[in-house]
């Protein structure tokens, strides 16, 4: 009785498929060893031969019918083949031999997953982790947290990263998905103690510090949050995604000229982003730098010319400027990829006003109000619009209905009595005034806006007195 060689290289493989066949066919060969079927079941999968496959581990297990390492190999093919309850049966009869392998835990839980009986795969693997500790123990942990995911236990996932952290400090997989997790339960105070223990016994842990930022950052203590990246950044300075998330740490405590800096380190570091150019045209836009903030938001379309956000960006931009055929250029790029956006109806509108052009401003204004009608700005600009072109009767028809849509807004009041005083209908004017300013006197500048030389009536001047006077009694 021969026993068969090592079976690494090609020719001892050879051998051995020969052998194989041999034993197949009935003919004379060399006795197999049962590790000699593992390597065949393993060959035929690997060359993705799983009928193969299949046929070698039920060959292997006539002749090593005990053998447990045959049978996971078998119910690894049987997953793969769709036959979950033949491989739960047969995993059932390989845990007599073998309850202490990880492999028996595993193909249970990919079987029962694929079976959609979650909870039962939850329950083998939180029982068999009573039973392995290091690296196994780690690798349950990762499927038991898969589990809880595809079954919506996120909480137990997070459990599972923070058990794995507890094993393996150091642990890069967990410590990079714990930071989704974090932000995606909302355990930020948790996140921040393990981190913190993982930072006192490993100071050097950059992700550990990015984690910590991150945890910061998620209950808005920017300042710490900045603190715990640049920690990381010290300790590997091409750590991009630290220095994009202290840039937006930055942003959100309005540290314009700093949020720029780290922002233009990310691009030195990364890909071009469209995100960072336009976080970096804003810091630019809220400094009153309108060339730089231009200039970073074309370059963010130009990596994605489809972002109507972006166009809307650009023409804003030209718009503080008062060019306003330039933004109208970019305003039909950003109403061609949103059509019915009220930003860019209204700076449309606004900008063909400006240019004396009322018939088209009220249009878009008007496509405002139309999907809208509840929405008070786009009222604002239509009646507005109106009211400068001299189209008083339309502007009073329209605030009439501004006025129903909106539940009376005490704003509007203000603008039915700017159209009233137009149309010189003072007396209707100044009652509608009256009503305006006891519901809401500091919209009076709306209508001072329009019409400034409203003041110069005294009965106007009045009831303005009156109402602030009225106001200093109540302090």
């Amino acid at each position: 009785m021969n026993h068969q060689p090592s079976h690494n290289g090609k020719e001892e493989m050879k051998q051995l498929l020969l052998d194989y066949q041999n034993l197949k066919l009935g003919k004379q060969h060399r006795f197999l060893e049962e590790d000699a079927f593992i390597v065949l079941i393993d060959y035929f999968d690997e060359n993705e031969n799983l009928v193969e496959s299949l046929n070698a581990a039920e060959i292997g297990l006539e002749q090593f019918p005990y053998s447990s390492e045959l049978m996971f190999r078998k119910a690894d093919i049987l997953i793969a083949t769709r036959k979950y309850l033949e491989a739960l049966e047969l995993l059932e009869t390989a845990a007599v031999y073998d309850n202490l392998n990880i492999s028996l835990y595993i193909l249970k839980t990919d079987a029962l997953l694929a079976l959609d009986r979650q909870p039962e795969a939850a329950e083998i693997l939180e029982a068999a982790l009573e039973l392995f500790d290091g690296e196994e123990k780690i690798d349950m942990l990762f499927d038991l947290a898969d589990v809880y995911d595809d079954y919506e236990k996120f909480d137990k996932v997070f459990d599972c990263l923070i058990w794995v952290l507890e094993v393996d400090p150091n642990n890069e997989e967990a410590l990079y998905k714990i930071c989704f997790w974090t932000d995606f339960t909302g355990r930020y105070e948790e996140s921040i103690k393990i981190h913190q223990q993982i930072i006192d016994e490993f100071p050097y842990n950059e992700i550990a510090w990015f984690n910590l930022g991150t945890a910061y950052q998620g209950l808005k203590l920017y300042e710490k949050s900045i603190d715990a990246y640049q920690y990381a950044v010290v300790i590997d300075e091409k750590f991009d995604y630290a220095y994009r998330n202290m840039g937006d740490a930055y942003l959100r405590l309005r540290k314009y000229k700093d949020a720029i800096e780290v922002l233009e380190k990310v691009l030195e570091l990364s890909r071009p982003e469209e995100v960072i150019y336009e976080a970096i045209g804003h810091c630019y836009h809220r400094l009153g730098n309108i060339a730089q903030a231009r200039f970073n938001y074309k370059k963010a379309v130009h990596l994605n010319n489809e972002d109507a956000k972006l166009h809307y960006k650009i023409a804003t931009t030209y718009m503080q400027e008062e060019q306003w055929q330039m933004a109208i250029k970019h305003l039909e790029n950003a109403l061609r990829f949103g059509r019915n956006n009220k930003e860019f109806n209204l700076a449309m509108g606004d900008c063909k006003m400006q240019l004396g052009a009322f018939k088209e401003a009220t249009q878009y204004f008007g496509s405002v109000v139309l999907h809208r009608p509840t929405n008070v700005s786009g009222w604002e600009a239509l009646i507005k619009c109106l009211l400068k072109a001299n189209q008083l009767a339309e502007a009073n028809e329209r605030c009439v209905a501004a006025l129903h849509y909106t539940n009376n807004k005490p704003v509007l009041l203000f603008y039915y009595a700017a159209i009233l005083f137009a149309q010189n209908k003072n007396k209707e004017a100044l009652l509608q005034l009256e009503n305006a300013m006891s519901l809401a006197p500091k919209f009076l500048k709306k209508l001072i806006d329009i019409n400034p030389n409203v003041l110069q009536h005294p009965q106007v001047v009045g009831i303005v007195a009156h109402y602030k006077n009225a106001k200093k009694k109540r302090k």
